[in-house]
This record gives structure tokens, sequence and C-alpha cells, in this order.
């Protein structure tokens, strides 16, 4: 029997803090009459294009970038990783952890003028975790067990067991409200957000405007967005600095960031995050089925030099666990990464059956730092008898139709999240929906279990660290650095702050300097 949120076994509790204390606001939003303020400015962003625009689809930051203007998340994420009110502007918690109620800000109309309701955000949810639409979010979603509109503006979730994390989890990338029963969410841009699309050419732009019936007063505080393509990132910093755009997104890039140092009329702002590259050998079929192989490249691999060479010394040298220093509470150097020792590679190698030389396809994003990275192993994995050829392709090419997935040798890009959960449960445990590496091992998946579900913080960390020791030994993964986010902006505008993973950076608060 579902509790409604005055039953006296609903009580408000603290979410275990993760990163810091996270913040339950009672902020009660209420919608505004359309604005008769006068707006100013349109800011004009240089990115990649996108290939998605159904938000249960989206994957790169471009897209992500997008859709977190023009729809609204349930919960959002702040930039200091803590949980703050969106469409829901209260909520509730069961002792046990399995009951959660929220209640939705009042007067919010999608942009086709529909209002929203509880219903909206139900059928959302109930879209993300059918099992039968292979979206992305499934797996994420599994551990609830039904979703009720307990109110025109009260939606209640059930889980099957406690989730330490499932605030965090309402806020995925995909999880973006919908209208109920959209059927076209990859051709039409109809939510609740900050602005409007107005216009989108899949070969040049996407042209937003200020939505004048926003619910939040005072927001957004520019005239609109433009969202403009380009093939890569060196032709938008040269797009920023003649004057075409007024921001870019240079992801971790350092030889970008530092080439616009001095720039008049530019601001350049960074932020350290757990965002990493991610190198992975596929451990399913041959070579990386022998986890000799794997050793051997690990073997093969200075972290150091790459962290000076590829990143110049920003973030922080990896230790091929997504769990970064970001997460002071979980992370340890107490199992120590094996130094780079390239004849005892070549002779892992020879036992593997590739005494006269192991040749693979790297592939890799044309994105970031990606690209320098690939070069520097190429280098140094050569003294070790591994000979690389690189495969450069555009991001959009990359993650498209799950070609990343398949193959052997790859480098991906994981952008930062809040919590280190989200990194083993979609992409190391064995049924992960992005297990790109296809490795599956017991213990791991145990400890990947129990640092999800458990309520208790010193177990948590205790499974966390297992997992670093398991992921340092055997794991078919080198993360050599977690990188600084960089973004460049004019000085004419103010109000900008970045997020970790820059898709979700809000630009609903920049506005034209001196307004």
């Amino acid at each position: 029997m579902v509790m409604n949120k005055y039953s006296n076994r609903i009580t408000r509790r603290s979410i275990p803090s993760l990163l810091g204390v996270i913040i339950l606001s009672v902020l009660s939003v209420q919608a505004c009459a359309p604005k008769s303020r006068q707006l100013e400015g349109v800011l004009k962003v240089a990115m990649q294009p996108i290939v998605q625009a159904d938000p249960a689809f989206i994957s790169s930051d471009p897209e992500v970038l997008v859709a977190n203007h023009v729809y609204d998340y349930l919960i959002d994420i702040t930039a200091d990783n803590t949980i703050a009110p969106r469409l829901a502007v209260d909520w509730d918690a069961s002792d046990d952890g399995l009951l959660y109620v929220f209640t939705l800000a009042k007067g919010v109309t999608f942009h086709d003028g529909t209002p929203l309701t509880a219903a909206d955000v139900v059928w959302t949810f109930d879209r993300l975790r059918d099992p039968d639409l292979g979206l992305p979010t499934k797996d994420l979603y599994s551990n609830i067990d039904r979703i009720e509109a307990t109110g025109k503006l009260e939606v209640t979730f059930t889980l099957k067991e406690p989730n330490p994390f499932f605030l965090f989890d309402l806020s995925d990338n995909h999880a973006l409200i919908l209208k109920a029963g959209t059927t076209d969410a990859g051709t039409r841009f109809n939510g609740t957000g900050p602005f409007k699309v107005i216009s989108y050419n899949p070969e040049d732009r996407i042209v937003l405007e200020a939505n004048s019936n926003y619910f939040i007063p005072d927001q957004p505080k520019l005239a609109g967005l433009e969202f403009i393509f380009f093939p890569d990132q060196v032709a938008q910093v040269e797009a920023l600095r003649g004057g075409q755009v007024d921001m870019v997104f240079l992801a971790s890039s350092v030889e970008l960031y530092s080439s616009l140092q001095g720039e008049l009329g530019v601001m350049l702002v960074d932020v350290p995050t757990n965002q990493f590259d991610l190198v992975r050998l596929r451990a399913d079929r041959p070579p990386g089925n022998d986890p000799k192989v794997i050793q051997a490249l690990k073997l093969a691999t200075d972290r150091e030099a790459i962290y000076q060479l590829v990143v110049q010394g920003h973030g922080a040298i990896g230790r091929d666990s997504p769990i970064g220093p970001m997460y002071s509470q979980y992370y340890t150097e107490e199992f120590p990464v094996p130094e780079r020792n390239v004849e005892a590679a070549r002779q892992l190698l020879a036992a593997a059956g590739y005494a006269d030389g192991l040749n693979l396809e790297l592939h890799t994003p044309d994105t970031g730092n990606r690209p320098n990275l690939a070069l520097v192993l190429k280098d140094q994995w050569a003294e070790a008898g591994v000979n690389l050829e690189l495969v450069v392709e555009p991001e959009s090419v990359y993650y498209g139709d799950n070609g990343w997935l398949e193959v052997d040798l790859g480098i991906t890009g994981w952008g930062s999240r809040p919590y280190p959960q989200f990194y083993l449960d979609t992409m190391l445990a064995c049924d992960a929906v992005w297990n790109e590496s296809h490795f599956c091992d017991a213990e791991l998946d145990q400890y990947i279990q129990k640092a999800g579900t458990t309520m208790n913080e010193v177990a948590r960390a205790a499974a966390y660290k297992e997992i670093q020791r398991i992921l340092i030994e055997r794991g078919p993964v080198i993360i050599p650095y977690f990188s600084a986010q960089f973004t460049a902006i004019r000085d004419s505008f103010q109000g900008f702050v970045i997020k970790p993973f820059w898709g979700r950076t809000d630009l609903r608060l920049v506005s034209v300097s001196g307004n």
C-alpha cells in the first residue's frame, strides 16, 4: 500500500553525504506571469553537431547541453555536485529508503502550452525504465518498483531495495521530463525548459529563444542561445577568435586552452573534475581475453609521462579506476599501480603468443586530449612490441550506432559525475549497458552491488576500496589521468559557471555584462 505524504511514516531525512552537504530545499518556486522585462543578448556557443535530439538517447556533451535548456530535470545537480530543486520543489523519503514523494512546481507549462502534471513525470520515468525499449537508462531505473501520480502535482516512487544515490539517479542526463505520450521527441522539441527551439539545421546550428513563461522568476536572462556546429575544436577556437561565436567548451584540451591565454576580450574558466579518458581492451575475445595482454599494456604505459605530455599537469594521475581523488571519502592509493616495465611487458606478450609483436587498431574520438593520448600510447607501446594503427573519428561517428562498444581497443571520454557508482553500474558491471570492455568479474560485481545498495557509509567505502584493488590487479581498463574542464567565453557576458560535466552547464543565469 502506497503511503501519501501525510503518513506519519514519511519523514524528511538527510540523504547520505556524498561529496558535501546535499541540499534538500523547501523552496517553493511559483509560476510567474509572462515576463514583461526586456531580455538582451544572444549567446553563440560553438560545439560539435548533435546527432540525437530525443533526451532518452542523448550521450555527447553537445546533445546534453541542448536538451538541458529545452527541457527540465525533476531535480538538478549543482556545480558543487549537490542536489537542488528544478521541477520538483520539495521531496520526502521514508526512513527505510524505499519511498520518495516529490512535490512539483506550480504553473509549469510545456512549450506547446500544455500544463505539466505528475502524469508527465510518471510517463517519462516509466519510458526510461521500460525493458522493451532498450534505452540506456533501463538498468539504472530497474530498481524502481512503481511510480504513481499521488496528486496532480505529486509523484511517488517506490523502490525494490534502498539506493543511497537515488536522488542523483533521478538527475541522470537522460531524465529530462517529456509530455506524456510524446512520440516525436527526436524531431520536435517540446519541453518545459528556459528556452524554446525556433529553428534547427542539423548541418549548421540550432537556434533558441527565451521562454517568456518559464516558471522560475527572472530566468532566463538572455534573449536567446545559438548552438553553432563546427567539425572540430580547432575550428571552434578560430570562430571565437574571429568573433563568430561567444563561447567554446574546450573540454579538457590543455593545448587549445593554453593557446587562448591572453586573448583580448576572452575569459578562461576551468574547474577540477572526475572526467577521464578511458583506454580499454575488449576482454571477451582475442587478444583481450588473455589477461596477460592487458597486463602487458599496463606495464607498457608511463602514466606520469602521459599526465605531463597530454594534460600538462592539470588534474590528477589516474589509477585505472573511475573512483578518482574528487571522491575523497572513497579514493585510496593503498594499492600500487604497476610501474612501467617494457621488458616485462614484452615477456607477457610473448607468453600470450605475440613474441613477434601485436598489431591493433586504436579507435578514438577527435575531441579533447584523446588524439594526443593516442599518439603518446602509440609511441610508448611500440617499445613493448605493440604496434598501433590510429583510427581518429568525429565524436558523433565514434559514438554513433554504438560502434564504440564493438571495437577491440578504444579511448572513450567519460564525463564527471557527482558520485562514482554511476561508472560502475553503467560500464563495469557484467550486465552494464555500456560495458565497452565486455568485462565480467563475479567478485567485482559483488562489491559493485554492495556499494550501490548499502545505506552504511563505512561499508560503502570498504566496497569501493576493494573495487579499486580489483581494477588495478586485473581490470581491462587504463585510466591515465583525471582532467580539468576548460571553457572560454567573451567578457561581454557575466554569470557563467561551468559544471564538471560540461553538457550539464546551466546558461539560464548568464547575461550581458552590465545587465
